[in-house]
């Protein structure tokens, strides 16, 4: 059964973090809501189809500059609240 979440974003230029994740448990689809458009679409088009353990093991901690945060990072808080649904 497939998962979708829509995750609020904190500390990032993006707003949300639109999720789905297919019957494996792979991510199908990955949108954010605002932020930098060359750089979110890339990610979201290079974490298509990966486990989200490979995704948070990959991006978790990235920093924007002096921001605590990133939309990769966020990015990794959504797939753990997805998975664990």
């Amino acid at each position: 059964m497939s998962k979708k979440l829509t995750y609020q974003t904190h500390g990032t230029c993006s707003k949300a973090i639109e999720l789905e994740l297919d019957d494996e448990g792979r991510i199908a689809m990955c949108h954010f809501v605002g932020g930098c458009a060359g750089n979110t679409t890339g990610i979201s088009q290079l974490v298509r189809g990966m486990k989200p353990d490979d995704v948070i093991a990959r991006l978790d901690g990235v920093r924007c500059g002096m921001k605590p945060t990133s939309c990769p990072d966020q990015l990794c808080h959504a797939l753990r609240e997805i998975v664990a649904m």
